[in-house]
C-alpha cells in the first residue's frame, strides 16, 4: 500500500501523476512528507504551484529530507514558494499520525 488516503478519482491526468509520484519516491520519509501534502492539497494547487512541485520532485530524496529536517540549506534551485508551503503544512505541535 502506498499510504495515500486520497483517491485520484476526479483529478486530471497531471494531478494524478503528481499524486502518484509524491507517494512513490523511494525514501519512505519523503513519501510521507510529499504524499500527505499531495493528499490534502493536490486538488487546489494552481498551475504555477504544480509546476513548482514537479520541479521540486526532481531533487534527490536525501536532499529533500535534509532540507525539511534543517540539516542542510535548501538548494537555491529548489527554494521556491512550494517548499515553504509544504513545510508549513507539516508544522504542528503534536505527534504526526500516519
Amino acid at each position: 500500500m502506498s499510504g495515500t488516503t486520497r483517491s485520484s478519482e476526479g483529478l486530471d491526468a497531471r494531478r494524478r501523476k503528481i499524486l502518484f509520484r509524491c507517494w512513490h519516491r523511494g525514501m519512505r520519509e519523503v513519501d510521507l512528507l510529499l504524499g500527505q501534502f499531495a493528499d490534502a492539497r493536490i486538488g487546489e494547487l494552481s498551475e504555477d504551484e504544480l509546476d513548482q512541485l514537479e520541479h521540486f520532485m526532481e531533487a534527490q530524496d536525501a536532499d529533500i529530507f535534509s532540507w525539511f529536517a534543517g540539516s542542510k540549506p535548501v538548494d537555491p534551485a529548489f527554494d521556491r514558494p512550494i517548499f515553504q508551503t509544504i513545510k508549513a503544512f507539516h508544522t504542528h505541535n503534536g505527534p504526526i499520525h500516519v
